[in-house]
């Protein structure tokens, strides 16, 4: 080991300046920095961590809970109100899982509810539904993005006259019943969601079909599958 020593002496202070070298063994500056980053490492990690993770949260997320309105079209009799509730639940930013009820306004299809309007039958297709399915996001982090939607499940028909009477529909029910009132319904669709802040705007069309027993078909939808095209807009929340 070896010193060098420089005093300088003034009437109020020493200054003292030297090199030392350290003995052979003894821990280098490099060391002892290197083994402090080792034991920081861990922390460093951990607060990085804690920063980008809402970022993280806040770029996958994109569900949302949405109640809308519409009408559904069928022939001269089309203007029926349909409404509903949507959720929406992202599995990857671009596809989510999507599961929605509510009540289709009419599932005549054209020609019938063309004929049963013109004949003043008063009749009526209603159906409850509830579905599940997929929607593929166009623009997963635009706050304007189009959309499609597959979804499948099952539906309740409710028929109904003006012209029947209280009597007339209670037979229509019973009939139904006996034929089966419940049966599966497919939908297809899109739209464009409007995303700002906590709050998302769907303007869409929905194609949705119901698989009934072929007695109902003939009869409600004059051979025709009962059907609806629907027009619809709501408003819900994101989380």
């Amino acid at each position: 080991m070896s010193v060098e020593i420089v005093t300088i002496s003034t009437a109020n202070r020493m200054v003292v300046v030297g090199t030392t070298v350290a003995p052979r063994g003894s821990p280098a500056l490099g060391g002892n920095t290197s083994m402090r980053f080792c034991r920081s490492l861990p922390a460093i990690v951990l607060s990085a961590l804690s920063v980008l993770a809402p970022a993280v949260a806040s770029a996958q997320s994109g569900g949302s809970v949405t109640g809308f309105g519409g009408i559904s079209i069928s022939g001269l009799d089309a203007q029926r109100p349909s409404l509903g509730g949507t959720v929406a639940v992202p599995l990857v930013p671009e596809l989510q899982i999507v599961g929605e009820v509510g009540r289709i306004g009419s599932v005549l299809p054209s020609r019938a509810g063309t004929i049963f309007a013109v004949g003043q039958t008063g009749l009526r297709a209603s159906a409850f539904y509830g579905e599940g399915g997929v929607r593929l996001i166009a623009a997963p982090r635009s706050s304007v993005t189009p959309y499609g939607e597959a979804t499948a499940g099952f539906a309740r028909l409710d028929v109904s006259s003006n012209r029947l009477g209280a009597i007339g529909n209670v037979a229509t029910s019973l009939a139904l019943g006996f034929v089966g009132r419940t049966m599966p319904v497919a939908s297809l669709g899109g739209g464009v969601l409007l995303r700002g802040g906590p709050v998302v705007l769907d303007f869409g069309y929905r194609y949705k079909q119901l698989f009934a027993d072929q007695v109902v078909q003939d009869v409600l939808g004059l051979g025709e599958p009962l059907r609806a095209h629907e027009v619809r807009a709501g408003v819900g929340l994101r989380f």
